[in-house]
């Protein structure tokens, strides 16, 4: 009984210090911002701890092999994610525009299954009272709505130029808002935003002599770049290593 016991204990502790261990690798992201391939790995090594606290006859290495081999995955996708912007699109998804000028974009809350009572009930979580004070909401890949209220559009609209306009869509996230919370990214990882540059009206050639301006020679050498609605740059250099 004793034996039993303290093997339990042993079986215990190991798993809690290994699926810790692996969680701790895995990055520091909050749970409420875990993409959905995270999410299923932490649910899998979840499952598999459980399975060799469960059967204790079985060998440990039947639950600690598993566990490894799914942070191997998980750090070998996230690697790649990192270089391949396609494929951090595959595996994480892209942001849902569900509110556009105050209007619910219902085609896109039908393709992701969202109903109104998911978007009421996280309004109220921030404080909104009702989809009539919103200007701007967007689903994030992890689940999580980010809004924007009529009164912020209007305190940050107040230093743009009335006379000229703006086109755009409602895929697009900044053409309708003008205020800095929302930069419009021109370049990520080194790979140009044609459909981006497109709904700001400037080219490849426009944004080759503002790159070269400020000292970044081909479109690879930047990691990062955002224009805001004012039109200034904000540029990261990628890193050389």
């Amino acid at each position: 009984m004793v034996e039993h016991i303290a093997v339990v204990l042993f079986r215990t502790i190991l798993m809690y210090v290994l699926v810790f261990a692996v969680m701790r690798i895995m990055g520091k992201r909050e749970i409420g911002e875990l993409s959905i391939f995270d999410l299923v790995i932490s649910i899998m090594i979840a499952e598999i701890a459980v399975f060799a606290l469960e059967d204790i006859e079985r060998p440990l290495y039947d639950g600690i092999l598993p566990i490894l081999m799914l942070l191997l995955i998980q750090i070998g996708i996230a690697y790649i994610s990192m270089k391949s912007r396609r494929l951090r699109l595959l595996f994480d998804g892209k942001p849902s525009v569900i509110v556009q000028n105050g209007e619910i974009n219902q085609d896109e809350m039908r393709k992701q299954r969202y109903n109104i009572d998911d978007l009421l009930m996280q309004l109220r979580s921030q404080n909104v009272a009702s989809v009539s004070d919103v200007e701007f909401a967007v689903l994030e890949t992890s689940g999580q709505l980010s809004v924007f209220t009529k009164e912020q559009v209007k305190q940050g609209s107040g230093s743009t130029n009335p006379g000229k306009k703006r086109e755009g869509d409602i895929s697009s996230l900044v053409s309708k808002i003008k205020f800095e919370a929302l930069p419009l990214p021109l370049i990520v990882d080194g790979k140009v935003e044609d459909d981006n540059l497109e709904r700001v009206g400037k080219t490849r050639f426009w944004l080759k002599n503002q790159i070269q301006a400020k000292g970044y020679l081909e479109f690879k050498d930047v990691f990062f770049c955002t224009i805001d609605h004012n039109g200034r740059l904000y540029i990261n250099a990628k890193d050389k290593s």
